[in-house]
């Protein structure tokens, strides 16, 4: 006869401590690992940006990255033939595909973020067309769902006409 062995103890699931910190006038309950994971998200040098630039290389194009000298830092901009391209991401600058979501945690404080990033992008792209450059947005999801020729493809029609 077999004896029935006790189930295995569980350790409760323990929520992650919430520190809460003011930012922009409003109070963030904050964690350790979001904020970790946050701290990793990259500024310069992403993979949409790498693609990018590597389609803009065989297209012929020459271009500066990150010019923090014209409104908004374009990431790839040529002062002489007078464009500038925006590589953004979908999360930050909100393209609405299904990488568009909105952290449920802080959501006042994210949807506050998220429209002054838009309102940012528009007076940014205002700018540079007031001083005659061309301005070209392409999105996060469209570097990673594209295979690199009809990126290049993409780019090539933009810049027909320049």
């Amino acid at each position: 006869m077999k004896r029935a062995t006790p189930a295995p103890e569980t350790k409760p699931e323990t929520e992650p401590a919430l520190r809460y910190r003011v930012r922009e006038g409003h109070v963030l309950q904050v964690d350790d690992a979001t904020s970790a994971r946050m701290a990793r998200v990259r500024q310069k040098a992403t993979k949409p940006e790498l693609l990018v630039g590597k389609a803009l290389r065989a297209l012929g194009h020459h271009y500066r990255t990150h010019n923090r000298d014209l409104e908004g830092s374009p990431d790839f901009a040529n002062r002489r033939a007078r464009w500038a391209l925006f590589v953004h991401g979908c999360f930050w600058h909100r393209h609405g595909c299904s990488a568009t979501t909105t952290p449920g945690r802080n959501r006042e404080f994210w949807e506050a973020k998220f429209a002054r990033n838009r309102a940012r992008d528009q007076r940014a792209a205002e700018a540079l067309a007031a001083r005659g450059f061309r301005v070209l947005v392409l999105w996060e999801c469209e570097t990673k769902r594209a295979p690199p020729e009809e990126l290049q493809q993409r780019l090539r029609a933009a810049f027909a006409g320049s």
